[in-house]
């Protein structure tokens, strides 16, 4: 099935959006300037919001995602898995550029991830190991650290396994209620 070109640029430009606001997040967090990482996923998330066809959709999935991450970080946090650079204002929960990093990836859950909807394995799978690759992926640009490699690569990969059907998941239903 051929896509319609405006529709292969929007992919092309979310999925490009994507990778800038990461490598600024982490870069900025390496570099004890966080802010310039949520600048970049503010700017991110609101071009999504721009030429999205479905707002309504796209917020309930960023609102679920921050609620996901903002959890999900913080037990990172306190139970010592990953420590990150440039930490919050809160000791003890997720920083602030962590939260903006789940924002970010709400924005790819409805589209560019839809080849994933319905696919829970697969779902599990690719969320498993490119979740624990990302986080390390942040770790190695200096985004933060693991005490125990072996064991936050694990936690990683089991939670991501969880989380990214999860959200697919609620990214199908919201696009089968337009």
């Amino acid at each position: 099935m051929k896509m319609p070109p405006r529709r292969v640029l929007l992919l092309a430009l979310n999925l490009i959006a994507f990778q800038l606001a990461w490598f600024a997040s982490i870069l900025g967090a390496a570099h004890g300037q966080p802010n310039w990482g949520i600048a970049a996923v503010a700017v991110a998330v609101a071009l999504q919001f721009i030429v999205s066809d479905a707002r309504i959709s796209d917020a309930v999935l960023l609102g679920a995602a921050l609620a996901v991450g903002l959890v999900w970080d913080t037990a990172m946090t306190r139970t010592g898995l990953v420590e990150y650079a440039s930490p919050g204002p809160i000791a003890g929960w997720a920083p602030g550029w962590i939260l903006a990093l789940w924002a970010l990836f709400a924005t790819i859950l409805r589209e560019p991830l839809r080849w994933l909807h319905g696919r829970w394995m697969l779902a599990a799978l690719m969320g498993g190991a490119s979740g624990a690759m990302s986080y390390w992926g942040a770790v190695r640009l200096g985004g933060g650290r693991f005490p125990d490699f072996e064991l936050a690569m694990t936690v990683l990969a089991v939670g991501w396994a969880v989380i990214t059907p999860a959200l697919t998941q609620l990214a199908r239903w919201l696009n089968s209620r337009r």
